[in-house]
């Protein structure tokens, strides 16, 4: 029996032994997704009970048997598991989750929790996007952020979103937010839709300061979709949806028949014999589809994104359309323990578009061509006629090529080196660089040659740009305690250049040369034809900092600075600072509201910071000449002929600077079931750039680009979110957006110059009235209409209309000192309702805008609603008595044809089903699903869309007109399919 106690004795012994030399000693660090460490995580293994902890650097320490799963979990991230083999150092990065309090929102060079975020900043996921066809990014979040009006005037499918960020702030200079796309300056379009994973909003000056003169109108980030996964698999996403468009409103013109029963009635109409509905000759309902293959893989060290798009799509007017090749790849690696982290991304975007000759001002000439005249004449050749601006449509469309290819390629890549827990360095370099090339050119068909005996033209343009760009930062991370010190330092290079050149000629000897044998238009022999090129080149340089401070995540603070030098400016302001200052106060974690179980978070925050606008040419402050063979110029005290003055000199042009201050308040109710926030705003925009008028001499131009005025704008914002329904079948999520915006132009003067200005006109109504719109006038709102009143319609029929001394006088009267202020284009507030339903596997959104308090001049209307000239059609209502008459007067802008634009539009509708994972072996997830864009709009506007109306470029401040040269808006169904492998 003793030798038997010995033998088992000595093999419990061994397998001891043999267990203690299979365990593997593990240290580890839990950080985010920003590499903070994460303090309290929970840390398991799968063949033991025991549970660990990491510590206030994320650190933790354990023993464990190979094969062996860890699991990692921390409040407000997904869980982490992984298979052990032999290990003896893990890095953990835990991804956030959905949690609205822990989600993780991009903020200037980082991330931060929402929770301790203390400037206003609005973060939208890709659940919670706007689906279907989607024109671009701005389309994704359209009606989602208070304060962003997004819009979609143009039906064009090689058109963009416009934006608009708590209202204008310039006059001259750059207006729209700046986009950074995974730490790199771009566009809406750079990035294919289906490839964005979220998009961060940077609303307030304070927040936004930390990128200096390019921050007035804000800033977006986008940031692309990276493979989530650890485990090592791999998965395959593929997206694919097919659209059918349909004008969204067709203008009620009159017909053939209006025409012959008109003509009976004694009216000069000419019936031609035939029976055309242009407006149905030049359109059509074109199908477009769409395909996004995406590929994830990797492990927890080394993973990859890889990416393609491809995109066909049609436009309702004849011979318009856009493909597109977007082909994306990601590479991120950790090395060294996890200390160094490195990631290479390129995007490649190809866009070719065939236009032929659609264009806006072919909507113009389906709407005034007679309803009785024919396509072809007897020669089959298009059917024209000598009347002025009045143009086959299909003649122009089908005898002009134009076509165009945009390449754009971004590249980028960065090394994120962490020497300690606490502190780690950046380093970011890109290259974009992008090339447009287009060719035009009209046929011996064309009325260019038919009408006006051109013999054919063609064009070639091109241009090209590069923007480099280099980024150095450093971070600091340390908790002590209960206080938490984050600190940021970093220094910014960027280089742009742009270029480009253009030809055209015409009299050609054949039209089969299209627009690639230029030099054998006759016009270059007679010296008529055209030649043009143009090179800029700018640098930006900059300098920042920034240190957030937290105490129990209760008390927050954070100041920023950042010094710029732009070339941009003159000699002797060529650098600036930018400061801000934010702070924030959780009410909810006081101890006073520790009993109370309504509020989860109540955190009232402020900020105050300095941004700035840069000019929108490089060479404003410098002088320059332009050359001719007749004049010459005095240059450096010495005559030199054929060059004359150009532009002035102004050595003290600057940076208009825009200072905000913002308030506002984050808050979660009931169980984080109710949460959102509140803002409001006021900044003053000051050294206004503007081109005034001054003498010559002393200058050596007449005009001058200068810092003069002031600009006041603010505003009310409110996001209320709200889980209605959170059952194990049944969801409920609806969202209401609500912002306010009033501005005001203060001043508009440069003492220092002697110039000032009170108001300047703008907006353009075109032939043949030819005449301003709007006038912007020092202390009142931008966005005003000037119009002559329309008060009634004499026994003529010509208008009679308001004086300046409130005197009713005839039109033929009036002066322009008669014109009075009429409504503004601007709206006084912009809503959005956007409805998420989730029943079993179906899911239905319907997201709902509106735009309030504003008035539209109906151009349609004001051309076409008039009976006078019979040469061109007509609205119906032409014939429609007003103020009890019939109208006979000239095409006149007056008041009348401005009208209310309020509306409230179905914006997007989606329902889909997603199918059981068991449904077919292979496949994680099915998804099918139907969307319809641009749906329903409730409105009392009598034109076509009361969202067709441009906020940028010339019209910036002639807001509210819907042009009759447009590309008409369209109704969008889509059928989609969302599978993954």
């Amino acid at each position: 029996m003793r030798r038997f106690h010995y033998v088992l004795l000595l093999l419990l012994f061994n397998v001891c032994f043999s267990y203690a030399q299979e365990q593997r000693s593990l240290t580890g660090q839990i950080v985010d997704e920003s590499g903070n460490p994460i303090q309290g995580a929970t840390i398991s293994l799968s063949n033991s009970q025991e549970k660990y902890s990491s510590n206030q650097d994320g650190q933790f320490a354990l023993r464990y048997t190979p094969s062996a799963i860890i699991t990692v979990n921390s409040v407000g991230h997904l869980v982490f598991t992984q298979t052990l083999t032999n290990q003896t150092t893990l890095t953990v990065r835990l991804q956030t989750s959905s949690e609205e309090l822990e989600q993780v929102v991009v903020v200037g060079y980082g991330t931060q929790r929402k929770g301790e975020t203390t400037g206003s900043v609005a973060s939208v996921k890709s659940e919670s996007f706007n689906q279907g066809a989607v024109v671009d990014a701005g389309q994704l979040i359209q009606g989602k952020v208070a304060g962003l009006r997004i819009t979609t005037p143009s039906g064009n499918p090689n058109a963009t979103t416009q934006i608009n960020l708590r209202g204008l702030n310039s006059i001259q200079g750059a207006v729209n937010p700046l986009v950074i796309i995974d730490g790199v300056p771009g566009e809406f379009n750079s990035v294919a839709p289906e490839d964005i994973e979220s998009v961060d909003v940077m609303k307030d000056g304070s927040a936004a300061a930390i990128y200096g003169t390019r921050a007035t109108g804000g800033v977006i980030f986008i940031t692309t979709k990276q493979n989530r996964s650890t485990d090592g698999r791999t998965s395959i996403d593929y997206n694919n949806y097919a659209s059918l468009q349909t004008l969204f409103r067709v203008p009620d013109l009159l017909t053939a028949e209006d025409y012959r029963r008109l003509i009976a009635e004694g009216k000069n109409y000419e019936d031609l014999g035939h029976n055309t509905n242009w407006i149905d000759e030049v359109t059509q309902n074109p199908f477009s589809h769409n395909h996004n293959l995406t590929l994830f893989g990797g492990n927890s060290r080394t993973n990859f994104t890889g990416s393609v798009n491809y995109r066909d799509w049609g436009g309702v007017l004849l011979r318009s359309g856009q493909e597109r090749l977007n082909v994306r790849a990601d590479l991120n690696h950790d090395m060294f323990d996890g200390k160094l982290r490195s990631r290479m991304q390129i995007i490649s975007n190809t866009i070719s578009a065939k236009q032929g000759g659609s264009s806006d001002y072919m909507w113009r000439q389906a709407m005034i061509r007679n309803p009785t005249d024919r396509i072809y004449n007897d020669n089959g050749k298009w059917q024209e006629s000598n009347a002025y601006m009045y143009d086959n449509p299909l003649g122009m469309i089908h005898e002009t090529t134009n076509d165009r290819m945009f390449r754009e390629t971004r590249m980028n890549g960065s090394l994120d080196y962490r020497p300690t827990t606490d502190l780690s360095f950046k380093a970011l370099f890109s290259r974009v660089q992008d090339n447009d090339l287009t060719g035009t050119a009209t046929s011996f068909d064309h009325v260019n040659t038919t009408k006006n005996n051109l013999n054919g033209t063609a064009t070639r343009w091109t241009q090209a740009g590069v923007e480099n760009l280099m980024e150095i930062t450093a971070n600091y991370n340390k908790s002590i305690g209960d206080h938490r010190i984050i600190g940021l330092a970093g220094y910014s290079w960027q280089r742009n250049m742009f270029e480009n050149f253009n030809v055209y000629n015409f009299n050609f000897p054949t039209d089969q040369y299209s627009y690639n044998k230029l030099e054998s238009g006759l016009a270059l022999q007679n010296g008529l034809a055209t030649m043009q090129s143009y090179k800029q080149e700018s640098t930006l340089i900059g300098y920042f900092a920034r240190a957030n401070y937290s105490y129990k995540e209760k008390y927050l603070a954070m100041a920023s600075i950042r010094r710029e030098g732009s070339s941009t400016f003159g000699e002797n302001n060529k650098w600036g600072n930018f400061p801000a200052v934010q702070v924030g106060w959780d009410m909810a974690k006081e101890d006073f509201m520790a009993g109370q179980k309504v509020i989860n978070q109540w955190k009232w925050r402020a900020g105050y910071g300095v941004t700035g606008t840069i000019a929108a040419s490089p060479y404003n402050s410098q002088i320059s000449y332009n050359y001719t063979l007749e004049q010459g110029a005095y240059i450096n005290g010495s005559w030199v002929p054929g060059f004359v003055p150009a532009r002035n000199f102004n050595p003290d042009l600057r940076w208009e600077r825009k200072n905000e201050f913002n308030i506002g308040a984050d808050f979660s109710l009931f169980n984080n079931r109710v949460y959102g926030a509140f803002d409001y705003y006021s900044r003053n925009v000051k050294d206004l750039l503007y081109m005034f008028e001054v003498p010559v001499p002393p200058y050596l131009t007449s005009t001058m680009f200068l810092n003069a005025g002031e600009m006041k704008n603010s505003g009310f914002e409110a996001l209320v979110n709200v889980d209605v329904l959170k059952k194990e079948r049944l969801n409920w999520r609806t969202s209401f957006v609500f912002s306010t915006n009033k501005n005001k132009l203060l001043n508009l003067s440069n003492d220092r110059f002697g110039v000032t200005q009170s108001f300047f006109d703008t907006g353009y109504t075109g032939e043949p009235i030819q005449t301003f719109t709007h006038r912007v006038q020092v202390g009142r709102s931008i966005g005003d209409f000037y119009v002559l009143k329309t008060v009634g319609v004499d026994e003529a029929g010509k208008w009679l209309v308001e004086g300046r001394d409130g005197a009713v006088i005839p039109i033929q009267d009036a002066t322009i000192e008669d014109r009075q202020y009429y409504g503004n284009g601007i709206p006084d507030f912009n809503i959005g309702w956007n409805n998420s339903f989730q029943y079993g596997n179906l899911d239905l959104t319907l997201n709902w805008r509106g735009a309030f308090g504003h008035q539209i001049l109906n151009m349609t209307r004001m051309n076409y609603e008039n009976p006078i000239n019979t040469t061109y059609n007509a609205l119906r209502s032409s014939y429609d008595p007003v103020y009890g008459r019939i109208l006979n007067n000239d095409l006149v802008y007056v008041s009348h044809y401005i009208e209310n634009g309020d509306f409230v539009k179905l914006d997007n509708a989606t329902i889909g089903y997603t199918f059981d994972k068991q449904l077919i072996k292979g496949i994680k997830s099915l998804r099918i699903y139907i969307s319809g864009l641009n749906l329903i709009t409730i409105t009392g506007y009598k034109g076509l869309d009361p969202e067709a109306t441009s906020y940028e470029g010339d019209f910036q401040f002639a807001p509210g007109i819907e042009h009759r040269d447009r590309y008409p808006t369209v109704r969008t169904y889509t059928a989609g399919l969302n599978v993954r492998f």
